[in-house]
């Protein structure tokens, strides 16, 4: 029997070196793209990709092979990937969080499951009310049930959040990490778009989850009062996880844009209309869109990039952001998402009769841009609204921010 092959070490990629692995994937993940979405899943090939490059681990600590680049890395690798798939990049921008979240862990649950394979994948259910658990002695018992878990097909673990009560009272909010064998996966992701992330519903009933495994999201809100702050002092590990925890999707929405402007420029580039024949990149009304759009894909993109870089300064200093900073970040977060929308919509409409075609590229991203853009961090109403409401001197309380 042949020994088992080291694993990968990726230590020594650096930023400029893994943003162009990323950016020669984009021809190919836009071939994949009809496939993948039919499937429900990524193919194998793009697996495969992924791995050789090692753009699942940007994050993961150099200690266990990853590369351990600064947050802003968790925005712009998989948006330069969501330029041809948004499924692709939203996996990614999963699976990368994910590794940084583990570091965050006691580093008995980072060899646990990083020992074994530094390549496994966790997937996740963020909603902590979805989940329950008890404490025991040496842990918790954890049960519920949680939807929109990306990835969960391959993935090897899942991150799930639970809220710990004392009888009724609420004690902690935590994160429990549980193999798969351990949850069950329930087959329900029929829709609209975004369908290559298979973000299926898991389930568990009664499961043991050692202390060590269950990491309390008040430990996690900015600095380093974590388990894993023992062993990893780098401050990428010290940026809040609920205030910016959304950004490695947000990637999705701003590289999807981009590519959909990219597509509808080439395709406006050769096309005549139909009835007229004039061609389409003199009319001023198409060059407005495509301006338009352009315009807001910009814009969103920049105050992305703002807030990652402000994120990793803050932590670099040590400064824990005070509550309304925290809902800024997330409220810019929703309007980033609103803006790369608008600018799908602007190109979509730009494509007439041809956009009802499968055949046409646009419609999936347009699809695709409507279905991540239903994600609970980009709803401008809730988080436009939170923070007005920080702002206008009301006490917002979220104990897991």
């Amino acid at each position: 029997m042949n020994a088992r092959a080291k694993p990968a070490s990726f230590a020594d990629v650096g930023y400029d070196e893994a943003l162009a692995r990323a950016r020669a994937l984009v021809p190919a993940l836009r071939e994949r793209a009809a496939a993948a979405e039919q499937a429900r899943r990524l193919p194998a090939e793009t697996i495969a990709d992924l791995d050789r490059t090692g753009l699942f681990r940007i994050t993961q600590p150099k200690r266990w092979g990853g590369m351990e680049l600064d947050f802003i890395s968790m925005l712009e690798i998989p948006a330069e990937l969501a330029r041809g798939c948004a499924s692709t990049s939203w996996i990614v921008g999963n699976i990368t969080i994910h590794h940084w979240m583990v570091a965050l862990y006691d580093e008995r649950t980072q060899a646990e499951i990083w020992e074994a394979n530094p390549d496994a994948q966790i997937a996740s259910g963020i909603a902590y009310h979805q989940g329950r658990a008890r404490k025991v002695d040496g842990g918790y018992v954890a049960s519920g049930t949680w939807n929109f878990s990306s990835g969960v097909d391959g993935a090897d673990w899942n991150m799930l959040g639970v809220t710990v009560r004392d009888g009724d009272k609420v004690v902690d909010h935590r994160m429990c990490l549980v193999p798969k064998s351990d949850y069950e996966v329930i087959d329900d992701w029929h829709v609209l778009g975004m369908r290559a992330t298979c973000s299926k519903t898991v389930r568990v009933k009664e499961v043991f989850v050692p202390e060590h495994r269950a990491l309390s999201a008040y430990s996690i809100r900015g600095g380093a009062a974590f388990p894993g702050a023992k062993v990893h002092r780098n401050p990428l590990y010290q940026v809040p996880l609920a205030t910016l925890s959304s950004h490695p999707i947000v990637a999705a929405a701003l590289g999807n844009a981009r590519g959909a402007l990219e597509l509808t420029c080439d395709a406006v580039k050769g096309r005549s209309t139909s009835y007229t024949g004039a061609s389409m990149r003199d009319f001023q009304a198409v060059q407005l869109r495509v301006g338009a759009a352009g315009a807001r894909v910009d814009a969103a993109w920049q105050l992305a990039r703002s807030d990652c870089l402000k994120a990793q300064e803050w932590a670099a200093r040590g400064y824990i952001p005070t509550v309304e900073e925290k809902l800024a970040i997330k409220r810019n977060a929703a309007y980033e998402v609103t803006l790369c929308t608008e600018a799908v919509d602007l190109l979509h409409a730009m494509a007439g009769a041809n956009g009802i075609y499968d055949s046409y590229p646009i419609q999936r991203l347009f699809r695709d841009q409507h279905a991540l853009a239903g994600h609970f961090g980009f709803s401008f109403d809730i988080h436009g609204s939170n923070w007005g409401f920080a702002a206008l001197g009301g006490e917002y309380k979220l104990p897991t921010l």
